[in-house]
Formats: structure tokens, C-alpha cells, sequence
């Protein structure tokens, strides 16, 4: 079994999409988690190119965010598209990586992404708040893999 396969449970990955269908209900805002096992780059860098490939910066409003997990490596980063990143405080990211890389440091990775994607939904609200008439599902919710 692969490394990935064992760091989520299939009822923890259930909690994580759901996670994301509950905070996408509070914004516009689109979120995706990725999970691989290593890569020799350092894990933003990684992430931005993630976030290319599943064309998370396509969206309309330009507010894509991505929970990259690098399992072996142990690495963890969080970004957004130019959208989020024009309008939010400086600390935005740090506060919910922090939230999130609290609850890995226990050997929580469910409840700390679950924790961080709720916590990036609620703040997204501000900013991108949901438009109950204009509003669609840009990107799936489901987790990738890599």
C-alpha cells in the first residue's frame, strides 16, 4: 500500500470533501486538497505547480486554494490564487497553516486539514462571499493525488 493510501482513512477523506462542500457554502471561493507521497522540490514550490496543473487558477474570481501534503516528506503549504492574495492581511495563510501543521504535529491530519479548510471557508466569506444565484462549482472537491 502506498504511503498516501495509509495517511487518510476512506471515512477521514469522506470528513475532508465534506469539509470543503460546507466551507465552499460559505464563499465563492474553491478549494482542493492534494496529497502525494515525496517530491524533491521544496513543498510551495511543489504546490504552485499543483496548482497550475489541476487549473486552479482558472476559476472566475481568481480564489483558488490548495492544502498540498507531501506525506514522506513530511511537508505541508498552503496558497492561493492572485484573487485571494490581492485582498486578504498579510497573516491570512500563516494562520490556518498554523492551525492546520498544530493538529499534524499530534498525528491529527484529519481534523488539521478539516480544521484549516473550515477555517479558510469562513475567511474566504469576507472577501468572496457566496453568490446564491451566480455561484457553481468551478472545481471538484474531491482530493487528488499525485
Amino acid at each position: 500500500m502506498h504511503k498516501t493510501e495509509k495517511f487518510l482513512s476512506k471515512d477521514d477523506e469522506q470528513s475532508i470533501v465534506a469539509a470543503i462542500k460546507e466551507a465552499e457554502t460559505n464563499t465563492s471561493g474553491e478549494i482542493r486538497v492534494h496529497i502525494e507521497n515525496h517530491t524533491e522540490k521544496p513543498p510551495l514550490e511543489r504546490a504552485q505547480e499543483v496548482f497550475q496543473f489541476l487549473e486552479m487558477d482558472q476559476t472566475a474570481a481568481r480564489n483558488g486554494v490548495l492544502f498540498y501534503v507531501g506525506v514522506a516528506d513530511k511537508a505541508f503549504a498552503i496558497i492561493g490564487d492572485e484573487g485571494i492574495d490581492k485582498v486578504v492581511e498579510d497573516d491570512f495563510w500563516e494562520c490556518t497553516k498554523d492551525e492546520v501543521i498544530s493538529k499534524f504535529k499530534e498525528g491529527k491530519f484529519k481534523e488539521g486539514l478539516v480544521n484549516g479548510i473550515l477555517r479558510a471557508g469562513e475567511r474566504l466569506k469576507k472577501y468572496f462571499p457566496y453568490d446564491e444565484e451566480g455561484d457553481i462549482n468551478e472545481l471538484p472537491d474531491t482530493i487528488s493525488r499525485g
